[in-house]
Parts: C-alpha cells; sequence; structure tokens
C-alpha cells in the first residue's frame, strides 16, 4: 500500500494509502468519528464509521487521545469541507505510541505554562506554520545571495575580542584563557572578502544583554553578507533586493499559511518592493521630534523611536547616516560629514524596528588605530584585524540580518521567542 505524505495527498485520490502521524484532535458520535491526523507535512481528516469498523475497533478509534502516534490505512477522497481539501475514509489502524495526559490542550495557555514546554509547544499550528516559514526565509537567503555570486564562509562562534561591544560578551574558558561567544562574523568575513571577494556566513551570535524585551533573544541567528570593493550604496542596494526576494518567496510558498492559520495581512507583504524610502539620521531627528519624541541628535534609536519612525511607512525604511558615536568602532566615517558613518539600518514596517544593520567599514589604518584606543579596546587581539588595512586594504561594505526578527515581521508574530525552534532568553535556557 502507498504511503504518502500528507502534504503530497492529493496525488493519491480513490486510491488506498497508509499514513503515519499524531492525533491532533478527534471527535463525533456513536457512528463517526473524525479524527484529525498531523505527520509533520500537513493536517488531513481520517473519518471512521462504526459500520466500517465493527464495534471493537470503533472504540479503540474513539479512545484515541491527542498526540498518540498512530498508523492509518484508507482511501483518499476530495472533500472541500476538510482541511486541505481531502479526507482519508479509515479502514484501519494501528495505535503506535499513547499520549496520556497531553498538556497541551486545545484551550489558551499563557507564556509561563508554554515556554517551559516549548518542546511540545512547536507542535501547535501556529508554531508550525511559523517555523515553516523561517525554514523558506534561511532557504531563500541562500538563493539569493548565491544567484548573486556570495560564497558561504563559516565564521568561528569562539572568538578571542568583541565585535559590537565587550559590555555583551558572554565569556567562556578557553583552555586557561579568555575567549568570547561570537556577537558577530563580520570582522571574519572581512577577512574572507578580501580572499574571495563577495562572502556571507549564516550562523547564531550571543548577546550577553540583559533585555526582557520582545525584540532580544540572547542567542540569535544571523546572516551577514560582506563586499570588497563595495560602499554604502551598494550595501543598501542589496539589503533591499534580498529583503524584497526573500518576502516575495515567502508569500508564493506560504500564503495559505500566513492568511489562515497566523492572520496575518498579506497585502503588508506585497508591498515589499524595491527601491524602499530613505531617511537621513537628521531627518529622522526632525521626525521624531514632530512626533512628541523628545529625541536629542547624537543619540542611538529605541525601540519606540524605530516604531514611530516604521510606522510612517508602507514598507522598510533605510534610517542611514548614524552618528559616528552611536555604531561600532570599525564603521566608516562620511567624508562629508565626520560626524556621520556610512551606515545603514533597515526597519521593518508595521512598528517592527530594526532587522538589518550594517554600512561601510573603514579602511583606514590609522582611524581603525585610533578608534580601538578610543572604544578602550586591546590591541593584541585585533592585530589580525588591523592587519586588513596593512596588506592590500580596500573599500569593503556589508550588513547582518537578524532571522527571528525579519520572521517575526513576515508572520505578524508580536515576540521573537516564537520564531526560533528552542529560544534562549535572559532567564530561559530550557528545554
Amino acid at each position: 500500500m502507498t504511503q504518502p505524505s500528507i502534504a503530497g495527498i492529493g496525488a493519491h485520490v480513490d486510491r488506498e494509502v497508509t499514513l503515519r502521524g499524531w492525533v491532533y484532535n478527534s471527535r463525533g458520535s456513536r457512528q463517526v468519528r473524525f479524527l484529525i491526523l498531523r505527520d509533520g507535512t500537513g493536517m488531513i481528516q481520517c473519518v471512521g464509521g462504526l459500520a466500517d469498523l465493527g464495534e471493537e475497533r470503533f472504540a479503540a478509534l474513539a479512545a484515541l487521545t491527542q498526540e498518540s502516534s498512530v498508523s492509518v490505512s484508507g482511501r483518499v477522497r476530495t472533500e472541500a469541507r476538510a482541511p486541505g481539501g481531502y479526507e482519508l475514509i479509515l479502514s484501519d489502524f494501528a495505535l503506535l505510541g499513547a499520549s496520556e495526559d497531553y498538556p497541551i490542550t486545545p484551550k489558551e495557555h499563557g507564556i509561563e505554562f508554554l515556554l517551559p514546554r516549548r518542546h511540545l509547544w512547536l507542535r501547535s499550528r501556529k508554531q508550525h506554520a511559523v517555523l515553516t516559514v523561517r525554514a523558506t526565509v534561511i532557504a531563500a537567503i541562500h538563493e539569493f545571495l548565491q544567484r548573486e555570486g556570495f560564497l558561504h564562509v563559516d565564521a568561528p562562534i569562539f572568538t578571542p575580542s568583541a565585535v559590537e561591544g565587550t559590555t555583551t560578551l558572554f565569556e567562556v574558558e578557553y583552555f586557561g584563557d579568555k575567549a568570547y561567544l561570537s556577537q558577530s562574523g563580520q570582522l571574519y568575513n572581512e577577512a574572507a572578502a578580501a580572499a574571495f571577494g563577495k562572502v556571507y556566513c549564516f550562523g547564531p551570535s550571543f548577546r550577553a544583554e540583559k533585555s526582557k524585551t520582545r525584540r532580544h533573544l540572547t542567542e540569535f541567528w544571523q546572516v551577514e553578507p560582506e563586499m570588497a570593493f563595495a560602499d554604502l550604496e551598494d550595501t543598501i542596494v542589496l539589503a533591499e533586493n534580498l529583503l524584497e526576494f526573500v518576502a516575495a518567496r515567502v508569500l508564493e510558498r506560504h500564503r495559505g499559511l500566513l492568511a489562515g492559520v497566523l492572520e496575518r495581512d498579506v497585502a503588508k507583504l506585497e508591498a515589499v518592493t524595491a527601491p524602499f524610502p530613505r531617511v537621513h539620521y537628521d531627518e529622522a531627528v526632525a521626525r521624531l521630534r514632530e512626533a512628541g519624541r523628545d529625541f536629542a541628535w547624537g543619540g542611538d534609536l529605541g525601540a519606540e523611536d524605530e516604531a514611530v519612525l516604521s510606522e510612517q511607512f508602507d514598507r522598510p525604511l533605510h534610517l542611514h547616516h548614524f552618528p559616528v558615536e552611536a555604531k561600532a568602532f570599525y564603521m566608516a566615517p562620511d567624508p562629508q560629514d565626520p560626524r556621520c558613518s556610512l551606515s545603514v539600518d533597515v526597519l521593518a514596517p508595521e512598528g517592527r524596528g530594526e532587522i538589518v544593520g550594517g554600512g561601510q567599514r573603514t579602511d583606514d589604518l590609522a582611524f581603525l588605530e585610533a578608534q580601538l584606543e578610543k572604544h578602550g579596546l586591546p590591541r593584541e587581539p585585533y592585530e589580525w584585524y588591523l592587519d586588513l588595512r596593512r596588506y592590500g586594504t580596500f573599500p569593503h561594505s556589508g550588513f547582518g540580518l537578524g532571522i527571528e526578527r525579519t520572521v517575526a515581521w513576515l508572520t505578524g508574530r508580536r515576540h521573537i521567542r516564537e520564531c526560533i525552534p528552542f529560544p534562549r532568553l535572559m532567564r530561559s535556557i530550557s528545554p
């Protein structure tokens, strides 16, 4: 007997098949039972009748509990009213693994209850949909960058020094020495760009920020492209083209999940087309003040500031030329206005905030040495990084795109903890 997946069941109409999966829900009467089965690829309604199964088998069917694993056999038929448009008329079934007192019932549960049970919460329809979209986002990123000629080069997770700031490092013991969990692969990407021209790394980053906001994780994933002989404009164009491609791919593959399961307004994603609006930092300060925000020039934007700006546009927004003091030590200053850096953040619409941060890196050895001293960073761990300016320095540019924040925006999730399989938060490291 054929054993397809539920996702491919439409190719087996009027045929006998066997499916294996878990009981998502069950209901019925004394004569017929409706079993919703999930197998990881989708859901299907299985119909078991007393007349077809007999009293003993029908009673066993009615006794199946939520999340029990089963093997079911029967004939596939079209049924527009059923989930997915098909149903299975049962001829037989077998219990593979019983599930007693499954804790996550169809009623509403709070996050304090769900988070410690993340290993089970993943099975719910909305969480399944979010992580399915996440997988498509990641695949689309790889596809786009490789199509554009970027080479995937992995960056290390153990590092000897900071990238974004010394106050957000996770320190670990490394054979008697100190090491840190990587905040970003960018510095290593710059070395790889000098070897290959256009590169990107993809992997986890770690930030020891004592933050409990809906936009922060202590372990998050990001993709970081880096381009040799590229400037800020190149970064802006690459970022918007990448986001346009990813949003279109998610709509193409998951329009039904977005609109149905996640109740996402897909019209908001259809508006994600390049070019995106651009707002200079100076203009952003003026816009914030007009909106009643008490914002002083020179500061970095907080979540509320980003929300105020992004809500003024129907697509992502390039916010560029931040003050030098508000950005990392390696960011290049603007030759036309040394107060400002050649930097850009991309803010997602609907008040979602920053999903991309990047810009042009300084290629000036003396400036970089001065920046290390200014930021109080030890010289020795960065000697290899300074070598990139000693031996054939070159203009280069790139950015980092946060996967969880991007998925939260695309799927309409309020908190990014739902956008990674097992979130690591300030007070949550289990399961």
